[in-house]
């Protein structure tokens, strides 16, 4: 196996990932804030789940009918808003991910 191929299995900290499959996508959410505007803390039971999140790997998108690949319109490092309840939560390294469709996400934070 060379070197390349261990690397892309691995992100910058030297930590397993996920590669994708299809029009699927890797994200980490974002941690939620802590205290609302007017300065009240949330304990961890109020908290609603993250919308929001970093995108670590992306598939090589959806296959058509006609044999043709549809690339994935999000990339590496994008910052994305997704729907509350999308995807399925995976745990890698002591790591929180979400694995969505593409479907799912809802737009890329600018």
């Amino acid at each position: 196996m060379s070197a390349n191929k261990i690397n892309k299995n691995f992100n910058k900290e030297g930590l397993s990932l996920i590669r994708p499959l299809a029009d699927r996508v890797v994200v980490k959410p974002l941690p939620m804030e802590e205290v609302t505007k007017g300065g009240i803390v949330l304990p961890d039971t109020a908290k609603e789940k993250p919308q929001k999140g970093e995108v670590v790997a992306v598939g090589p998108g959806r296959l058509l009918d006609n044999g043709q690949r549809v690339a994935v319109d999000v990339k590496v490092g994008d910052k994305v808003l997704y729907s509350k309840y999308a995807g399925n939560e995976v745990k890698l390294d002591g790591e929180e991910y979400l694995i969505l469709r593409e479907a799912d996400i809802l737009g890329v934070i600018e």
